[in-house]
């Protein structure tokens, strides 16, 4: 399947802005719509920006940037964007919103081989399909921001997505310079869904006082390998925003344990306290730096992130991690996605120092059946519940990674 050639983005945001650049980059004819002619100008001149932006470091040349900036052409009209192969909307994440949009594409304006393409990351695609005349033309297309410097690209198959709209999503996303992995549709995806505990584990741990907010980012950054820890990483989405996204997941999964939000995140939301945006979430902005720096590796550690971890609650990275491969063994079991896209995903879209599974496999799959149920057994709770892939590999003494013979 070849890449869509004229490609249509709806929105001018900072994120269609970003996906029409990747489009304009990739030689293909990019048609950019938003209702709103100030939105329009500015997104324009971001996409100009930001193709000099790479050729100044080397990603092509000014010439190079100044011939794709021309591929691109802003319209306020959504009949423009009849001539389209693929259009990638990027509106505001309101159901109702998009199906006026898709109904009306594929009712009057876009040829019936068009594909409709979702940037959303908290909808499911199968239920904004659903206002579209032809369901298995919509596929959904999550782009990380910024879309045009991180790697990877989700292809979300909904209920009703035929494989000729997922292939040409997959090949567009190519020609644009991305790793592609697919996931079935459900909250989150792939990627966000099988991260959920990073940050859910934490907030439990300090709930319960096991460590504070400042200790369990730096054994994460310091044992685990991580850029950042889960309260930072919360500061920088924003509190607020995190704590929409975790009622949403709760919500759409028809309240499961794992997925349940935490009052911590409620009360710092009232207090509006909501990250870096606000100047204060679980860290005091005004301040610079933030935290003090990390102290210097220790070149032997007594106990590291790939070594055998011990049962019975297991330590603070220990919790995260493994509460992370449970997610994951999850949502392998449930066909979401493959072992090795749930690991290049976790990778490149956020900045995992390896794939959770694969690094499952080194620390021993026993020993993290073994702290989730020390977990379990200390708790009782549904949300440390192993999962039943996870559990069967331990049984078989099989592997995430290694395939069987």
């Amino acid at each position: 399947m070849a890449a869509a050639r004229v490609i249509g983005v709806i929105g001018a945001g900072t994120m269609g802005a970003g996906i029409a650049q990747l489009a304009a980059r990739s030689g293909a004819r990019t048609i950019l719509y938003d209702p709103i002619s100030e939105a329009l100008r500015r997104g324009a001149l971001h996409v100009a920006a930001g193709l000099e932006k790479e050729a100044a470091r080397g990603r092509g040349t000014s010439q190079e940037a100044r011939t794709a900036a021309e591929r691109l052409e802003t319209v306020e009209d959504l009949a423009a964007l009849a001539p389209c192969d693929l259009v990638i909307e990027a509106a505001p994440e309101r159901l109702a919103l998009k199906h006026e949009l898709y109904a009306r594409l594929s009712e009057e304006i876009l040829g019936e081989e068009c594909v409709l393409a979702s940037n959303t990351s908290s909808l499911l695609v199968t239920a904004i399909a659903a206002a579209a005349t032809c369901p298995e033309r919509v596929v959904g297309m999550h782009f990380f921001n910024p879309a045009p410097v991180m790697r990877l690209l989700e292809v979300v198959a909904g209920e009703q997505s035929g494989e000729r709209a997922l292939a040409l999503a997959h090949a567009t996303g190519e020609a644009m310079g991305k790793t592609v992995i697919r996931a079935a549709d459900g909250p989150g995806f792939l990627v966000n869904r099988c991260n959920r505990p990073f940050g859910l584990e934490a907030l439990r741990m300090l709930q319960e006082q096991i460590a504070d907010i400042e200790t369990i980012d730096r054994i994460v950054r310091m044992e685990g390998g991580f850029r950042m820890g889960p309260f930072e990483l919360m500061d920088l989405v924003g509190i607020d925003t995190g704590l929409e996204i975790s009622k949403s997941f709760y919500e759409q999964s028809f309240y499961e344990p794992r997925w349940q939000p935490s009052p911590i995140s409620a009360r710092y939301v009232a207090a509006g306290l909501h990250g870096r945006k606000t100047g204060r979430g679980y860290y005091d902005y005004s301040n610079d730096p933030y935290r003090p720096p990390d102290p210097d590796p220790d070149p032997d550690p007594p106990a590291r992130a790939d070594a055998k971890v011990q049962p019975a609650g297991g330590g603070v990275l220990e919790r995260i991690l493994c509460q992370v491969i449970n997610e994951c063994a999850f949502a392998l079991g449930e066909g979401v996605g493959s072992a090795q896209d749930i690991d290049t995903g976790m990778m490149l879209g956020l900045n995992y120092p390896r794939g959770p599974l694969a690094w499952a496999d080194e620390i021993g799959l026993d020993h993290v059946l073994a702290v989730l149920d020390g977990l379990w057994e200390e708790y009782r709770e549904e949300r440390y519940r192993p999962a039943p892939a996870l559990r069967r590999l331990v049984r078989s003494q099989g592997s995430f990674t290694t395939p069987r013979p």
